[in-house]
């Protein structure tokens, strides 16, 4: 299943933002392959933080849906949703359809 492209678009908007204030060793692009945690990934926890914040204002501003990323069910899950980019997109899609998008 191929990403909703307006939330593709939401989470690239967010990584732009997060990468004006990144260096640029630190900036990230937009593949969905991308590790956002792990030894291969260019964020530290605090650039995570900051994008997952992004991440949920852009779907807020996009959607007019609040959802939030970091809870019990992203806590929970055997492989992290914060792996990569396109782990984090599928997480987005699933949080917005719970709340019947």
């Amino acid at each position: 299943m191929s990403p909703d492209q307006p939330v593709v678009d939401a989470i690239n908007s967010a990584i732009d933002d997060l990468n004006e204030i990144l260096d640029s060793e630190e900036r990230l692009g937009q593949s969905p392959e991308i590790a956002l945690i792990g030894n291969d990934a260019r964020l530290d926890s605090l650039g995570l933080v900051n994008l997952i914040v992004l991440v949920e204002e852009k779907i807020q501003q996009r959607f007019g849906v609040a959802i939030t990323l970091v809870d019990e069910r992203a806590m929970s899950q055997s492989k992290s949703p914060f792996r990569t980019l396109g782990s984090l997109t599928d997480f987005v899609e699933e949080q917005l359809n719970d709340h019947g998008r």
